[in-house]
């Protein structure tokens, strides 16, 4: 377990923050890609949502992660700043912008999500990648999701029920949308695919057993 936390964190080098063409190609390949899932999960999300809305009132928002994971994801590859908040607006723009049931609300949903990660990230000073963080930073987006939808699409419900949507949305985030995304980069690392970024050139470390 070591190994997964301290991967590439045991040396934190001062990081390069200026944004290359490649970087802002990858980025928005990445961000397009996670909007066609949140299309996706626009309507597959449906019969998951309301069983649980049934068996308790806020449990809902547990596929809220599946919203979340743009900004968390295209942040863990790129690693600049603002690569969460870009992979997550442009994210909900293409499902804005293909369709759905929120209309244009979605993109301002994009914006407040992917602040709450982005903001995990430079609060680290954008220089640790490891599982917490990228745990933390989902549970951030998770955090941002609940305030923003107890907002807009649940005013004036029960103390209750916005613990429940909150503690809902969190763990959701900081599982799908952190622990989930870490995992996936970490899989397109070993494959060469992100040899062009600090992310791909990650070499796992080994601990005894």
């Amino acid at each position: 377990m070591n190994a997964f936390i301290n991967d590439d964190m045991n040396h934190h080098p001062k990081p390069v923050l200026r944004w290359r063409v490649v970087d802002i190609v990858v980025a928005s390949v990445l961000a397009v890609a996670a909007g066609l899932v949140f299309v996706f999960w626009n309507v597959a999300s449906n019969p998951i949502t309301a069983p649980l809305s049934a068996a308790l009132p806020g449990l809902q928002a547990l596929a809220g992660g599946g919203w979340l994971f743009a900004g968390v994801l295209t942040a863990l590859v790129i690693r600049k700043p603002g690569a969460a908040l870009y992979g997550e607006l442009v994210a909900a723009t293409v499902s804005a912008l293909v369709g759905n049931q929120w209309g244009v609300l979605t993109i301002e949903s994009g914006l407040v999500q992917g602040l709450g990660a982005e903001l995990v990230f430079a609060l680290f000073l954008y220089r640790r990648w490891n599982l917490p963080v990228a745990a933390l930073a989902g549970a951030a987006a998770g955090v941002t999701l609940a305030i923003n939808d107890l907002i807009l699409w649940y005013p004036g419900s029960t103390t209750a029920f916005a613990a429940i949507y909150t503690g809902s949305a969190v763990i959701s985030g900081a599982l799908l949308a952190g622990v989930l995304s870490w995992y996936v980069v970490r899989g397109l690392a070993k494959t060469g695919a992100l040899s062009r970024f600090a992310s791909g050139r990650v070499v796992p470390t080994r601990q005894p057993q």
